[in-house]
């Protein structure tokens, strides 16, 4: 029979993709406008199974779109803005050749422009979803803030990103929904429960910056458009849900404050305003005052399926969160000028301190180092010329060791010139078999109430016994060894002239009791093997990369564990030729 022939890669999968070029061609871009399109509406390139028959039997390399994507793109209304952006710039040029000034400001006030709110709702349809993927918004928002003003990027963009910023740094203050924080080397991560919705993000340190010349800024920018655009809508909805005025605005008392210490012209009143804002030391107006707002307190009850015991463990669970938040609370610090102002204050007043610096670091500064009722003051510097009896003087690293460890650590260890302890990370965590720092076993300990003696104190006593003992018992060895030789060369001498023999004892047997625990074991042990041999072939290679794995991880902890023993060994060898040179 006859029938309609068929053609190769006329259906299947070699008609779900389509080419760069031929998406470009269709709706008619630019490459590089392209490429921001995509970006803004989250179509990204797909790998097809059969490179090869979606390609019609080429292997060149090409990069693929799913075609439903680039469809979905043909009736995007920002598709017609770039058509009217390149008209712009096309008659913007022509009036410039020609010196139309008066056209070249028509022009200019006439400029098309797009927005991309529309384009948000489409992407995150909830609010949760929005939150969801607010890491790297939040990650991108804050290293644009701390760039420079050079030809890189658009000075707007900047100052767009400072805003944002600063408006999210305000809102984790005021809902006091910090959880973690983390030094490393590339920034700083905080990570923060905001309505359930754990959200960790990178700010990097208050460096110069050296743009490396290897990276395209403008893709960057061409996402932190859309992110700036995300992150604005973010912050409305969670100001709104604090009863907080957005755009935000300082609480009238504290701004008269503020005012009050800064009677000299700062700077314009809109920059002087963000410069406050920025400070974080000062509280957020609300739109209804707290006065009117009454705190009502809600009865618990046990939800569907939960029993007592779980009840009774949300609510503990409920009280060491809400004492975490209060961690600071009571505590006034004052920072010195060389430690990094803007983490510490955010961190600071995220757990309820009150923290102030010097009037020449930064504006917003609310009581100066003389004041007596400061607790503590943050220093990174080995000594001090004037000291006051009545506060501790710590390295910063004190305020992060205790917002990880959700209580306030021992001073002793941070003191102003004192040797540091390892700053560990609040992101890793133990599993069974794994390698834990003895650092993290104190830290442990702490929390669960104990009092574990200070480890250095306790390292020098056990090291000065074991000096004692071992000379004690060196001596003793020797005497012992020394009274036994002898007796056995009396014998020996004594049996050798009488020319005697060693008398032979016969002694009766004693029975040996069964240990059942270990004939138990040595049972389970056999069953066990006898069970891994009866395995099927799949099912043994299943078992045995298991198993494998275990071991990987027992021979890492063992490593890890053997290296800091040397590392101890070192250190308290080190300590001893310090003594003996004293």
């Amino acid at each position: 029979m006859g029938g309609v022939e068929k053609k190769k890669y006329e259906r299947g999968a070699a008609t779900n993709y389509i080419t760069r070029n031929k998406a470009r061609k269709k709706l008619q871009l630019s490459l590089a406008d392209f490429r921001r399109l995509c970006i803004l509406k989250g179509i990204y390139p797909h790998e097809p199974k059969h490179k090869k028959v979606v390609n019609k039997g080429s292997t060149a390399p090409r990069t693929f779109y799913l075609l439903k994507d680039i469809r979905f793109l043909l009736h995007e209304p920002i598709v017609n803005k770039f058509r009217e952006y390149k008209v712009f710039v096309r008659k913007l040029r022509k009036a410039y050749g020609k010196a139309e000034w008066t056209a070249v400001q028509r022009l200019r006030d006439n400029k098309p422009s797009y927005k991309l709110d529309h384009v948000i709702k489409e992407r995150y349809p909830t609010f949760i979803d929005a939150l969801r993927d607010l890491d790297d918004t939040l990650s991108m928002c804050f290293l644009f803030s701390t760039f420079a003003r050079t030809g890189k990027c658009h000075v707007q963009t900047i100052q767009l990103c400072r805003r944002l910023t600063v408006e999210w740094m305000n809102y984790i203050i005021t809902s006091r929904c910090l959880q973690k924080v983390f030094l490393s080397i590339k920034g700083i991560y905080y990570q923060a429960d905001v309505l359930g919705q754990l959200i960790t993000w990178l700010v990097p340190y208050q460096f110069a910056h050296n743009h490396p010349t290897d990276v395209d800024y403008r893709v960057m920018a061409t996402f932190t458009e859309f992110y700036t655009t995300l992150l604005g809508f973010v912050n409305f909805r969670l100001y709104q849900t604090l009863n907080l005025a957005y755009p935000p605005k300082l609480d009238s008392k504290d701004e008269a404050e503020l005012r009050a210490e800064n009677d000299e012209e700062y700077a314009m009143d809109s920059e002087s305003y963000l410069e406050k804002l920025s400070a974080l030391s000062a509280s957020l107006a609300r739109v209804v005052s707290s006065s009117e707002e009454e705190e009502v307190e809600l009865d618990q009850f046990p939800a569907e399926g939960e029993d007592v015991e779980q009840l009774e463990a949300r609510q503990k669970e409920q009280l060491q969160s809400e004492a975490h938040k209060k961690i600071f609370e009571g505590l006034k610090f004052f920072l010195n000028r060389e430690v990094p102002r803007e983490p510490l204050a955010f961190i600071i007043r995220c757990f309820g301190g009150q923290v102030s610096w010097d009037k020449s670091v930064c504006i917003g500064g609310t009581f100066d180092v003389t004041d007596e009722t400061i607790t503590h003051q943050i220093v990174d510097r080995p000594s001090l010329d004037k000291q006051y009896i009545n506060r501790y003087y710590v390295q910063p690293q004190w305020v992060f060791d205790c917002v990880n460890a959700s209580l306030r650590l021992p001073v002793e260890d941070y003191f102003a010139g004192v040797t540091l302890p390892p700053h560990l990370s609040p992101f890793v965590v133990e599993k069974d078999g794994d390698y834990v720092p003895p650092e993290k076993l104190r830290l442990r300990a702490l929390q669960r109430g104990e009092k574990p003696e200070n480890a250095e104190s306790s390292e020098e006593e056990d090291d000065e016994e074991e000096d004692d003992e071992e000379e004690g018992s060196e001596d003793e060895d020797l005497d012992e060894e020394e009274e036994t030789d002898e007796r056995n060369l009396k014998k020996m001498e004594q049996q050798r002239a009488q020319g005697k023999a060693l008398p032979v004892k016969v002694t009766a047997g004693k029975v040996k009791a069964e240990n059942r625990a270990r004939s138990e074991q040595e049972e389970k042990a056999e069953e066990k093997r006898l069970a891994i041999m009866m395995m099927k072939k799949r099912e043994k290679y299943l078992y045995d990369k298991i198993m494998f794995g275990k071991k990987r991880k027992v021979r890492e902890a063992n490593k890890l564990a053997a290296k800091r023993k040397v590392h101890e060994e070192t250190t308290k060898a080190e300590k001893k030729k310090k003594k003996a040179k004293k």
